[in-house]
This record gives C-alpha cells, sequence and structure tokens, in this order.
C-alpha cells in the first residue's frame, strides 16, 4: 500500500475509534439528562464509527508494526445539545473536509479497498450530521429525538430511523444484517 494512503488510513482508523467512545460518553450524558432516545442514537453511530474503524482497520492488513497516529477529535463532556453540536461539527469536517482529501489521495494511488472503505464512510456520516441535527432540534426544544429504534449496517455504517429498507442504499445488504439500537 502506498505510504500516504496508509498514513490517511491509520489517521481515519484513529479518529473513528474516538469517535466510537467520545459518542459511547455522550450516550450517557444524554441518558442521564433524560434523553432517552438521543442516547440511543448516539449508541448506534457509535457502533456504526466502530463499522468504519474497523474497516480502515482491514483495510492496513499488509501494514503491521508501530505508527505515530494523527487524528482530530473533539474532547469535553457538556450538556446533551452541546455534545450533539459537537457532533454535527465532527460528522460535517469528516464529510466535507477529511474523507474527500482522504479519498482523492486513494483515488490517484488506485488504493481500491481504501476507496471504498472510504466512500462508505461519507455516505454514512452524512446520515450521522442528519440524525444528530434533528436530535438538537428536538433538545433544543425542550424535547427528545422523536425515533426510538435506529439501524445501523454493520458493512457500511449507515444510519437510519424510521424510513424503511430493504437493503442499505450505500452497499447493498440486506436488511436482516442490519443491527437495531432502541
Amino acid at each position: 500500500m502506498n505510504e500516504m494512503t496508509a498514513q490517511n488510513l491509520r489517521s481515519a482508523y484513529g479518529g473513528e475509534s474516538q469517535a466510537h467512545m467520545r459518542y459511547k460518553s455522550w450516550a450517557n450524558k444524554a441518558e442521564q439528562e433524560g434523553f432517552k432516545n438521543v442516547a440511543n442514537l448516539f449508541r448506534a453511530v457509535s457502533y456504526a464509527e466502530e463499522v468504519h474503524a474497523t474497516n480502515h482497520f482491514r483495510a492496513l492488513k499488509d501494514e503491521a508494526g508501530d505508527f505515530q497516529v494523527t487524528a482530530g477529535a473533539g474532547f469535553g463532556l457538556g450538556s446533551t445539545s452541546e455534545n450533539l453540536q459537537g457532533a454535527i461539527d465532527g460528522e460535517n469536517f469528516e464529510i466535507e473536509q477529511m474523507y474527500p482529501a482522504y479519498l482523492a489521495v486513494a483515488e490517484l494511488q488506485e488504493e481500491k479497498q481504501a476507496k471504498l472503505f472510504m466512500k462508505y464512510a461519507i455516505e454514512a456520516e452524512k446520515t450521522h450530521s442528519e440524525l444528530f441535527t434533528t436530535a438538537k432540534e428536538a433538545v433544543d426544544a425542550g424535547n427528545d429525538f422523536e425515533v426510538e429504534e435506529v439501524h445501523v449496517c454493520p458493512v457500511c455504517g449507515y444510519t437510519f430511523g424510521n424510513e424503511e429498507h430493504e437493503a442499505c442504499p450505500v452497499c447493498g445488504v440486506k436488511r436482516e444484517k442490519f443491527i437495531s439500537f432502541k
């Protein structure tokens, strides 16, 4: 694997791993504040971020050894509204800046698996941003997120609430494989 793509995958792995853990912490905070469905959303997206990290790790299968990994990550445990804004900001950074740059390098270097997993991540992160935005609007109005059950594709991390899908619109995995959080 080309070094620049490998470096980008390691960074993405680090960022997704941190998002996975950050969202678990923010889920606990949402639950403490009485936002059960927001907590559920954070847990579902935490799992999706774990899917992304695992995909990046798999793409690095031929890489071995110790590496310094630079990854952007938000820190802090604020109110549920503040945590949702942090999640929105992080997802939008990945959609608008991080993954498009990493994908361009992977395409230039013709790294097929890296390209596939980065495309999966971009599409899933779009759904995360939308869901977090809707949840923040509800919380800011003093309400819980209206979606009680959130579904995640275990292959690409695509995440959705109330809409019905027979298969993942990103990677085609059948509905029966989706992981549901409620």
